[in-house]
């Protein structure tokens, strides 16, 4: 490379990555095939629309690549082409969502989705985002006791708010959701059930968590989490819903709001490091990785509560583990408060400990200061450490916190 500063700053963070622990639950690490996609003449071409219906010339391989992405994504997660349809040229997780509310909402309309502090995303209608400037939101948290989903409390909600559309899938909240009683719920209230798999793509794709297409009308994803993409997103949707007044299918309006609602050409590079990520994602490797994630995480978590420190809703069913670092349970017996979030994360990553700092449900503390921090195992796992390097991770978690408290 010519430009030697931006060379050695790419060279830096490589070494930075490669010497440090990572447990950032939204990262992983990609293949090198995903790589020399991105990085591929692909970059070169411009491709306004959609395959067949194009707005410039040169656009036949194009189109190849981007109709062969959304056959994998519908073969990937199990789905038949005449039930779903799949948009690829969202730019990542938030304008995909974005999309699919300007779609098929109202504005000023109701998106009924978990709240921030309780493990929500901003893009879920949260009112810092824009997508809470557009439309209002309705929040639903976890119950005080258990920091699990309470469905009953979701429905008296529901039903008291009557809302557009309600979201499920969240970026910290690390239980299994039972997505039969969220359809169930919106069914109640004439709601559309969407769901963001974003942070559990990869598990449902690895069979390992249960899928939601049986029961959602939309399901949104980034690709770079647990399905070890790119940055990227998906949004498909079902062939059999129509929106109100106009009659056309729901992938129809998304179609239009991805492009030319929110954006331009697509970033057809990114496209075709997804559909390498998608075929990845369908091979047995990659299923024995998924449950490796799940066994990973479970001893994580296993681990740091026999080590004291308590876990948000007791345990974990995906890649996530929450941890409350300010009542951690030998600290909460003197009456004093432990470690803020943000605390904590400095003195791990001091220690080469990569983790980021997060609320937990009801905290009292501000959300640049919280009482918790967020554990992710899926880039740990993907080069290559099991259970008893969890076992060690943990403990020294725990060396790290406890000599800072």
């Amino acid at each position: 490379m010519k430009d030697k500063k931006i060379q050695n700053l790419i060279i830096a963070e490589e070494s930075r990555q490669k010497s440090v622990v990572n447990l950032i639950a939204s990262e992983n690490y990609v293949s090198d095939d995903v790589m020399n996609a991105l990085g591929s003449v692909l970059n070169n071409k411009y491709a306004e629309g959609y395959p067949g219906a194009r707005y410039y010339a040169g656009n036949e391989i194009i189109d190849q690549i981007e109709e062969l992405c959304q056959r994998r994504a519908l073969d990937t997660f199990g789905l038949s082409d005449k039930k779903w349809r799949v948009n690829v040229q969202s730019l990542s997780g938030t304008p995909a969502n974005f999309a699919v509310y300007s779609a098929l909402l109202p504005k000023g309309g109701k998106i009924m989705a978990m709240e921030l502090s309780h493990g929500g995303h901003l893009s879920h209608g949260h009112r810092v985002s824009m997508t809470g400037k557009f439309w209002q939101q309705i929040p639903y948290g976890v119950d005080s006791k258990t920091e699990k989903l309470d469905y009953d409390e979701v429905r008296k909600i529901a039903k008291k708010n009557k809302p557009n559309i309600i979201v499920a899938g969240y970026t910290a909240y690390p239980r299994a959701i039972d997505w039969k009683r969220f359809r169930e719920i919106a069914d109640d209230v004439n709601a559309i059930l969407m769901v963001d798999m974003s942070h559990i793509a990869g598990l449902v794709a690895g069979k390992v968590y249960k899928s939601p297409f049986k029961y959602a009308d939309v399901v949104t994803t980034t690709t770079h989490k647990t399905l070890r993409g790119p940055r990227s997103a998906l949004i498909f949707s079902v062939r059999d819903r129509v929106a109100e007044k106009t009659g056309e299918d729901f992938a129809t309006k998304i179609n239009r709001a991805v492009f030319p609602g929110l954006q331009g050409g697509p970033h057809q590079n990114q496209i075709a490091a997804v559909a390498v990520a998608l075929k990845e994602a369908q091979s047995d490797s990659f299923k024995k990785y998924s449950r490796q994630i799940i066994l990973n995480a479970k001893t994580l978590a296993s681990e740091l509560r026999q080590l004291g420190w308590r876990i948000v809703s007791g345990g974990t069913d995906s890649h996530m583990v929450l941890v409350d670092v300010w009542n951690n349970g030998e600290v909460n017996k003197k009456g004093v408060g432990g470690l803020n979030g943000k605390v904590a994360e400095e003195f791990l990553e001091r220690e080469g400990v990569i983790v980021n700092k997060n609320t937990i449900p009801y905290d009292k503390r501000k959300p640049t200061s919280p009482s918790g921090i967020r554990l992710g195992v899926a880039a740990e796992t993907t080069r290559g450490a099991k259970e008893v390097d969890f076992v060690k991770i943990a403990r020294r978690i725990d060396e790290v916190l406890r000599k800072n408290i």
